[in-house]
């Protein structure tokens, strides 16, 4: 992983930082300086701490004291980070990580040697959980493994390459959260566009990479596309859950129950979805109607009175025509059938800017009876 320059990072931090929150939860020499860091710590701190510690601090993490003494605010349940004269071993400060999470993992019992009875510990204050760093895992860079644990999260704690991927992290948590504006917003739907039109340009992969990343950082757009391409390659459950996701309060884009993209895509796959769902699980649309959304009730009501009422639409009407005359040639021949769609497919438009794979093929039950993984990517590797 590429070393971080902390100042420039860590001020951007702030800013952005100060920029989001509620000026009466910051202190007010946060608000004055624009810095939730304190003084660097000295070479001699640092010295001091390791001697204490009786180890030497990982590369990245010795850089960030040398730049910030501790550290107010990383991310959103992480109040305080801890500074060099309060470092300590988790196994001191709080024993009883080990015995209540090491199990979920099935290794070592707390007695042994692992990350919990070695990690040393660099949160001071956070919402039931805890910071640590594992000596005992070490990359070619003397990078030690970072870890994030919470209590409310119920699961293994989550492991990090360094202290620089944990705060990458952390920082993408506070983005994806307050949705600061600022230059880091910007990049990312700057990202976002480009993996767009990749994406319809065939470059399937790397823009669902990219889609992926800026997710971390809460740009709803880039959920609104990965979607889409994780349903053509097949990934069912995967572009489910961000359906899920799309259709929470306060997560759903403005206009997004009467765009074309849902209307005319999205909505007949779900109801394809819904169909499929057995009795003890609920459908995407059964979940996101919990509650009060008569919204969402509207729009499934008028969906279904299109569905009743017109006939199946697979796009912009030279697509539409190509598909539906394959479909009514080549139905008993799966291969032949395919080979019609992928020859029509440079004839398919987007409905929308944000349109970029064709989700209506997937509601024809013949088309999906023969769809694979390879053929969604055959499909999306086309360029438009």
């Amino acid at each position: 992983m590429a070393a971080v320059n902390w100042g420039p990072w860590l001020r951007l931090w702030s800013e952005e930082w100060v920029r989001s929150a509620d000026p009466q939860d910051l202190v007010p020499e946060v608000v004055r300086d624009k810095w939730l860091g304190f003084e660097p710590a000295d070479e001699a701190a640092v010295v001091a701490a390791e001697d204490r510690l009786g180890v030497r601090l990982p590369p990245s993490y010795r850089e960030f004291l040398l730049t910030t003494d501790g550290w107010r605010n990383a991310g959103m349940f992480v109040w305080r980070l801890r500074d060099t004269s309060n470092l300590g071993w988790l196994r001191d400060i709080e024993p009883f990580w080990a015995g209540d999470w090491e199990g979920l993992e099935g290794e070592p019992e707390p007695d042994d040697d692992n990350k919990f009875t070695r990690g040393l510990m660099i949160s001071l204050e956070a919402d039931a959980g805890v910071l640590f760093l594992d000596p005992g895992d070490v990359d070619e860079a003397g990078e030690w493994a970072a870890y994030s644990l919470f209590t409310w999260r119920a699961e293994a704690p989550s492991r990090f390459a360094s202290f620089t991927a944990l705060m990458q992290d952390l920082y993408a948590e506070f983005h994806q959260m307050l949705k600061p504006p600022g230059t880091t917003r910007d990049s990312w739907d700057a990202k976002v566009e480009q993996a767009r039109l990749d994406a319809l340009a065939g470059d399937v992969d790397g823009a669902g990479a990219v889609l992926a990343q800026a997710e971390e950082f809460g740009r709803i757009r880039a959920t609104v596309l990965r979607a889409q391409l994780e349903l053509v390659l097949g990934n069912d459950y995967q572009a489910g859950m961000l359906f899920s996701r799309l259709l929470r309060p306060g997560f759903m884009p403005e206009g997004f129950l009467t765009d074309p993209l849902f209307t005319d895509e999205l909505l007949p796959w779900l109801f394809v979805e819904q169909e499929r769902s057995p009795g003890y699980r609920s459908s995407i649309l059964q979940s996101a109607l919990i509650g009060d959304r008569p919204e969402i009730r509207e729009a499934i009501d008028a969906g279904q009175i299109r569905r009743d009422h017109t006939e199946p639409n697979y796009g912009n009407p030279e697509f539409d025509m190509l598909v539906k005359r394959a479909l009514g040639e080549h139905a008993d021949d799966p291969e032949a059938l395919w080979h019609a769609v992928i020859e029509a497919m440079p004839r398919w438009r987007p409905r929308t800017v944000d349109h970029i794979a064709p989700v209506a093929l997937l509601v024809s039950p013949v088309l999906a009876a023969i769809w694979t993984r390879d053929r969604g990517r055959e499909l999306l590797s086309i360029p438009i």
